[in-house]
């Protein structure tokens, strides 16, 4: 996991979101502490402990006195929420510049969404839907 171009607070923060995301780490769960990620992932405590610090700011994670780091109740939604911006920013933003500049409309472009997507099915899926 980890990737020697990017801060690793960084990557710890964004495993933890991915395991709150994916359900692996559930709401009002406890999450790992500073130690046990220090450990697995080999790395400084104050290392973890700055990733752990972004998702309390974030409000992702909350602190409870003297028992540990729990997942927030609406963690999910908030990262969700964040991910389908930042989604739209790096991927939808581009795409609606270039359909403009290649004369697409909406019609367009969801067909073209479309086609690909029954492209990009599983062969299984493909062949099922082409008996009904």
């Amino acid at each position: 996991m980890i990737d020697e171009g990017r801060p690793l607070f960084l990557q710890i923060a964004e495993a933890i979101e991915d395991s709150i995301v994916d359900g692996t780490l559930a709401e009002d769960a406890q999450a790992p502490s500073t130690n046990e990620l220090a450990a697995f992932y080999r790395i400084n405590p104050a290392t973890a402990a700055k990733g752990v610090a972004m998702l309390t700011d974030k409000r992702v994670l909350v602190k409870r006195r003297g028992i540990g780091m729990f997942v927030a109740v609406g963690a999910r939604d908030i990262l969700l929420r964040e991910r389908r911006t930042a989604f739209a920013d790096r991927f939808i933003d581009p795409l609606l510049a270039e359909a403009r500049t290649l004369g697409l409309g909406e019609d367009d472009l969801a067909a073209l969404l479309r086609e690909r997507a029954a492209l990009a099915a599983p062969t299984t899926a493909r062949t099922e839907g082409n008996r009904a």
